[in-house]
């Protein structure tokens, strides 16, 4: 999942490293929403996702090759139903913070703390945004020591793909010790 705050680049990431032409629910805002969807740090902003992107990646040079389904989300809180149909069985999630607007990041760090889905966040460079240290960030949020926060340009593929790199290995490093009594018998077979 790519999820965080209305504005902040999550169909732009999707769409910088996906394989596949990105499927998008974008759908121009509308004086209907103006008292919904604040334009505050954003005003350029004519679109929004009103339901999800989804896009592909596949990293078959990666240790274990991979094949990722990327689902970014809505902004707004008033989808925030929608993100617990998408977490299901993902992986884990990227928060993207725009510093600019980094209260509109709690309720995406408060989701995956909660649900406790293995997440990073990663910092949207935004063109005349000022740059703030990852520590900062990290303080500023509230985060676990153990949360990686990590830099990004959100057009740029190689960097939304080093991001979803970091997120797999610290959802690897995070995830549950199996249970040998669990695992197929070909696995003990094999042991």
């Amino acid at each position: 999942m790519i999820a965080g705050g209305f504005g902040v680049g999550k169909t732009t990431a999707v769409g910088a490293v996906s394989e596949i032409t990105p499927l998008s629910t974008e759908e121009y805002l509308t004086e209907a929403s103006a008292d919904v969807d604040s334009l505050a740090g954003v005003e350029a902003k004519q679109t929004t996702t009103v339901a999800f992107d989804f896009g592909r990646l596949s990293l078959p040079d990666a240790p274990v090759p991979l094949e990722l389904f990327l689902f970014g989300t809505p902004g707004q809180d008033r989808f925030g139903g929608l993100w617990y149909d998408l977490s299901c069985g993902a992986v884990g999630a990227v928060v993207l913070v725009d510093t600019r607007r980094l209260a509109s990041s709690f309720t995406a760090v408060s989701f995956f703390e909660d649900i406790r889905l293995p997440f990073v966040v990663a910092v949207n460079h935004f063109d005349g945004a000022h740059r703030y240290d990852p520590e900062e960030v990290r303080t500023a949020l509230e985060l676990d020591a153990s949360v990686p926060v990590v830099i990004c340009d959100a057009r740029n593929p190689r960097h939304v793909a080093g991001v979803l790199l970091t997120l797999v290995g610290h959802a690897l490093n995070h995830a549950p010790a199996a249970d040998p009594a669990h695992l197929p018998s070909t696995t003990l077979q094999d042991a």
